[in-house]
């Protein structure tokens, strides 16, 4: 039978050992490998210490027969960066879901693969399904990257299409495959709340995706929403006391705001990934909403919904304070913080040691989490 997903979807169990095939024989991911356990230093020796790195990732992939057996290898080393980068991760709400159903899991986007790790060991902490998880093909420019992220169940959002029949066409693809997989599949899927990570801090929906997710309803025999409710959609605040890309975001956004533009290395995605999973992060917190059931009449109303939710789950955490009292004094409302690990001392240090024009932006990266907070109690 023919798979009308085969080219965006995640890897089958019998897909698996040509995949790890690929990987092993890519010079290019035997480098990354290298680069990142050794640093940069170790470049010019790469021909030489290669067949070592093979060697290694041999006798990590020798038992890996299934997507299941992948993941559970994963799930070791997600253990180790918990414990090496962060000072606790914890988890509400999770209490309110059904562990047999499978859910639209829409969260922000602060971190490029931190995000639907951290959903997804949560999940599979409490006892549901890995996720079935969306990524650009922006980031998947090297086909052992394309290949690792498929084995981790990702499938494929074609951005680097240029004409709009294209685009449309994908856009209908890549909602029937979401749908599919949650409907038909009862498989739960994780979805940035935007294309692209929040770098000034302020988490909202575009309704573009909303509008993306629609294209699998049958407008004649259901509405948005009854779609909406058919698709299970679950908000997800994922919060970080700090953020190890902050100053890279921070410099992004000054350069805009100084010069009109800012180009991407082609190797900066891979190095806020990298940053990303080693960096310090502090304490880590996933809240997990309800799904959406009320009466939409319109997709900026489904995204208002969903931005209401991680708006107000979101745990704040004492970073955002200081950041907020430093750029515009005290809070005029009395807000609850989790409590953290990172002081106030050690905090401002950390921004002070940044570019002078970088500071303001990434001390906003902060305090925006607090700003909507205060905005989402006042229009209550």
């Amino acid at each position: 039978m023919s798979d009308p997903f085969a080219e965006i979807r995640p890897f089958n169990d019998d897909e698996v050992q040509a995949a790890l095939t690929r990987i092993l024989g890519s010079k290019q991911c035997l480098t990354a490998l290298l680069r990142f356990r050794l640093g940069d230093w170790c470049l010019p020796f790469a021909p030489l210490l290669r067949p070592l790195a093979r060697l290694y990732l041999h006798g990590q992939a020798r038992d890996l027969k299934t997507i299941n057996d992948f993941q559970m290898r994963m799930k070791a080393y997600m253990e180790q960066m918990i414990e090496n980068t962060t000072s606790g991760f914890s988890v509400s709400g999770l209490e309110q879901l059904d562990p047999a159903q499978a859910y639209l899991f829409i969260s922000n986007h602060r971190d490029i693969a931190m995000d639907p790790a951290f959903t997804n060991y949560a999940l599979h902490r409490a006892g549901h399904q890995t996720l079935r998880i969306a990524i650009g093909d922006n980031l998947l420019h090297e086909q052992w990257v394309a290949d690792l992220m498929r084995l981790n169940k990702s499938f494929i959002v074609q951005r680097s299409l240029s004409g709009p029949r294209e685009l449309l066409a994908a856009s209908k693809l890549l909602a029937n495959y979401i749908r599919f997989s949650i409907y038909d599949d009862n498989v739960p899927v994780w979805i940035a709340q935007r294309e692209g990570r929040a770098k000034n801090g302020v988490d909202r929906t575009e309704t573009a995706i909303v509008k993306m997710l629609s294209l699998s309803r049958n407008k004649r025999s259901k509405s948005l929403s009854e779609h909406v409710r058919d698709l299970r959609i679950v908000p997800v605040a994922i919060s970080y006391e700090l953020d190890p890309c902050d100053e890279m975001k921070g410099t992004e956004l000054y350069q805009l705001e100084t010069t009109g533009s800012y180009k991407k290395t082609d190797r900066e995605d891979v190095a806020s990934i990298g940053l990303g999973i080693s960096g310090a992060k502090g304490r880590v917190h996933v809240s997990f909403g309800s799904p959406l059931n009320e009466n939409f009449e319109s997709p900026e109303e489904v995204a208002v919904a969903i931005d209401d939710q991680i708006v107000g789950g979101y745990h704040l955490f004492r970073t955002s304070l200081w950041a907020y009292q430093k750029l515009f004094g005290e809070p005029e409302q009395s807000i609850e913080f989790e409590s953290g690990s990172v002081s106030e001392r050690e905090f401002r240090e950390r921004v002070d040691a940044m570019p002078e024009g970088v500071r303001s932006f990434v001390l906003a990266g902060y305090a925006n989490s607090l700003r909507s907070r205060l905005e989402h109690l006042s229009s209550r």
